[in-house]
């Protein structure tokens, strides 16, 4: 059976179920995720401190998994977006994309000829080290590569449509929390101004035919959103599974053992 890519996957309004990895880059990562029951994996290089020697390795590991990882590199600078790209990234997230001119901007330094503007590097990680054609290799990166742009601000709510317009645009993904401290509200995400910026960056997905995706705390979170029109649904970290998993075990111990 034949896995399937990110770009099919954003292609398809089904859930895809992922996890959040932050913390915990081991060699055996890909296989445990894979293990049990993930599409996709969301790497983070935003927040957690992993650098690019670091995603070369994991890239491999989830490769070894046949599971599909997502970079979301830390910014929108030329050399986050082209380096993880060269590391053989297939999927690449960026942080508050708020309008088309920055979108364009991302796609150019992902994009090789004549799609996009990258530095050309090939026979490197991310065609595996073998040995073509320049044209073949040029189109068959343009076509794997997928892009998630975070839609965390205002402004990036308010051009949700255009966006999701953009050819090459393959995924709107919700950054909840600091699109909620954007729209004023932190945290609130019951609040109408919040719910009504979700409706818009939905409704943009659904009339172009886009994937929508977010990260989610709990099961519960996570089957609202895909009622919601959510198919990307990212269920949690690394970390906090770990930690809730850990502290639910020791703490029935503690309450059994006195």
């Amino acid at each position: 059976m034949t896995e399937k890519g990110l770009k099919e996957m954003a292609g398809s309004r089904s859930a895809k179920l992922g996890h959040f990895v932050v913390e915990f880059a081991t060699p055996g990562i890909g296989h445990i995720l894979k293990s049990a029951g993930c599409d996709f994996v969301l790497f983070d290089l935003e927040h957690s401190g992993f650098g690019l020697e670091t995603v070369k390795s994991a890239v491999r590991y989830f490769e070894a998994a046949s599971l599909p990882m997502i970079v979301r590199v830390p910014s929108k600078e030329y050399h986050h977006i082209a380096r993880a790209m060269d590391m053989g990234a297939e999927g690449l997230m960026l942080p508050m994309v708020g309008n088309v001119e920055e979108a364009r901007s991302i796609l150019d330094a992902m994009k090789y000829h004549p799609v996009g503007k990258r530095g050309v590097a090939l026979q490197v990680a991310h065609d595996n080290y073998r040995a073509g054609a320049v044209a073949d290799k040029f189109v068959a990166a343009n076509k794997r590569t997928t892009l998630f742009c975070q839609i965390e601000t205002a402004e990036g709510v308010e051009n949700a449509d255009a966006l999701a317009a953009l050819d090459g645009v393959d995924c709107l993904w919700v950054g909840h929390f600091d699109l909620s401290v954007s729209l004023g509200i932190p945290g609130e995400f019951d609040h109408p101004k919040f719910k009504a910026a979700i409706e818009k960056t939905s409704a943009a997905t659904k009339k172009h035919n886009k994937a929508l995706g977010r990260l989610v705390p709990d099961v519960k979170t996570g089957i609202d959103i895909y009622g919601q029109g959510f198919d990307f649904v990212c269920y949690s970290g690394d970390v906090w599974v770990l930690h809730n998993a850990l502290a639910e075990a020791i703490g029935k111990l503690r309450e059994g053992c006195k």
